[in-house]
């Protein structure tokens, strides 16, 4: 892969298309609402935290799905309702001219599209393959190429929200692709997300998506540090949240998915940590704008911090938990 190709800026010909603002958003809600007989399949591969919700959320707006997952349990509850399960993302793409992926990593994503039994083995010409795992845009401008020989179309469009955005279908989408084919992934994007931004060429998505995601990291140590040295000073945890909220230290991570056990019901801190976004994959987020930050020259002290302090998390433990466990990782952790 070209690892070193650097990453294009965004900043012209930014496109934006959001449920709340859009003076469109009715005519597509209307879209998305029609019967299931207007609509042709739709595949789908990765059905994991994110996947799953997204998955259902494109069965509630009437498109027949064409499934695949690695791990077959993960596909039952969609074959229980009606949908077609497959036995491989070649299959998937026999079966769908239109393919979204929401797959790990990017080792994940190359298998997946390059692999034996990869899309690009039975992709038809004219198909639309929009990727929304979050990798390094290097990976992607290079499957991308790959797509292109194949004369299928591909764009890059990860996603913010969480795991309870996926399930509203409130998810915000950066996508990044051929200009002209903006519209026909907004089609299916917006069945998922709120909000749906066109960022640029190829690979732009990423960049949006690896640069909100190292933030939400800084964010949620310091979130995490600020409450748990309030706490100690024998301050009450949701007083501590409440007035945080109102003041200039709010964020996302303390407003809406706050670290610290009891302060809010309904996100993974009130559930030991379960579900969410996971440590291992926010580490592994953080190595991508690492290697991003690397190869632009650009420094990001507070980045490279948060993911040392996520590898150290995943190493003593907290792999399998949400990444607001950071908040217990600190507590635990009084030799800082």
């Amino acid at each position: 892969m070209a690892a070193s190709l650097r990453l294009r800026g965004a900043a012209s010909g930014l496109r934006y298309w959001s449920r709340r603002q859009h003076p469109a958003a009715a005519s597509l809600a209307a879209v998305c609402s029609r019967s299931m007989a207007s609509k042709t399949p739709v595949g789908f591969i990765g059905l994991g935290n994110m996947g799953n919700p997204m998955a259902k959320n494109l069965m509630k707006h009437g498109y027949p799905l064409i499934i695949y997952d690695v791990f077959p349990d993960a596909c039952k509850e969609f074959q229980d309702a009606g949908e077609q399960v497959v036995s491989s993302p070649a299959d998937v793409a026999e079966k769908a001219d239109r393919i979204i992926t929401m797959l790990p990593t990017s080792i994940n994503a190359i298998e997946a599209y390059s692999g034996a039994n990869g899309i690009l083995k039975k992709v038809k010409k004219g198909s639309l393959l929009i990727d929304s795992s979050t990798i390094d845009p290097a990976v992607s401008k290079e499957l991308a190429k790959e797509v292109e020989k194949m004369g299928a179309v591909f764009m890059d469009a990860p996603v913010s929200g969480g795991v309870g955005a996926a399930r509203s279908g409130n998810l915000t989408f950066m996508v990044g692709g051929v200009e002209d084919e903006f519209a026909a992934a907004q089609e299916l994007l917006g069945c998922m997300g709120s909000n749906v931004v066109y960022c640029g060429a190829i690979g732009t998505g990423q960049a949006a998506k690896i640069c909100n995601n190292m933030l939400l990291a800084i964010s949620m140590i310091g979130t995490a540090e600020a409450m748990n040295l309030g706490i100690r000073l024998g301050l009450d945890p949701k007083l501590l949240a409440k007035i945080l909220n109102m003041s200039s230290g709010r964020c996302w991570s303390s407003d809406s998915y706050n670290p610290v056990p009891g302060v809010m019901d309904g996100v993974p801190s009130a559930n030991n940590y379960q579900g969410g976004f996971g440590a291992t994959l926010m580490a592994k987020d953080l190595g991508l704008a690492q290697d991003s930050a690397t190869s632009t020259k650009s420094p990001i002290l507070l980045g490279s911090q948060a993911h040392q302090i996520y590898r150290m998390m995943c190493a003593k433990g907290y792999s399998k938990k949400d990444f607001s466990s950071v908040f217990q990782f600190l507590r635990e952790e009084e030799s800082f």
